[in-house]
């Protein structure tokens, strides 16, 4: 299991790790298997989309911002982020990405984000690289 340390600047902001995965996945040694990443935080999520164009992320906040506003009549969590628990949910609290010959699986203009909807924060991702186990089946 490794852990990634990250230091968010906004209240609702997307992280690219991306990089930091592919790092872990070749100081692993794993050559063919899969990579969970997980956020162990119920105001942020995990998500994979368009890392090219950062108007993409821009769209992204702005629509979960207009779906679900911090000042949503109605909320009644004490600590005024009901909102923020809701757009983590929405992203999903992990992804996962197939290894193959020791390279993340992701297509040309996909990237992994860490989603922060309650910062600015200090957050961690946690990863975890699975091997291919000897004997398991290529084709169905």
């Amino acid at each position: 299991m490794y852990k990634i340390h990250i230091a968010t600047e906004q209240r609702d902001q997307f992280v690219e790790i991306t990089d930091r995965v592919r790092k872990i996945v070749a100081r692993s040694q794993v050559q063919h298997g899969l990579v969970t990443v997980y956020s162990p935080h119920t105001t942020a999520g995990i998500t994979i989309n368009e890392n090219a164009d950062p108007d993409v992320v821009h769209d992204m906040l702005l629509t979960l911002k207009r779906l679900v506003p911090q000042d949503t009549p109605g909320f009644k969590h004490a600590e005024h982020n009901s909102d923020s628990h809701v757009k983590a949910s929405m992203m999903g609290s992990s992804c996962n990405v197939i290894v193959e010959d020791g390279e993340l699986v992701l297509g040309t203009w996909q990237g992994i984000y860490f989603c922060e909807f309650d910062g600015p924060r200090q957050r961690l991702a946690i990863v975890k690289v699975l091997e291919k186990q000897e004997g398991m089946m290529d084709h169905f």
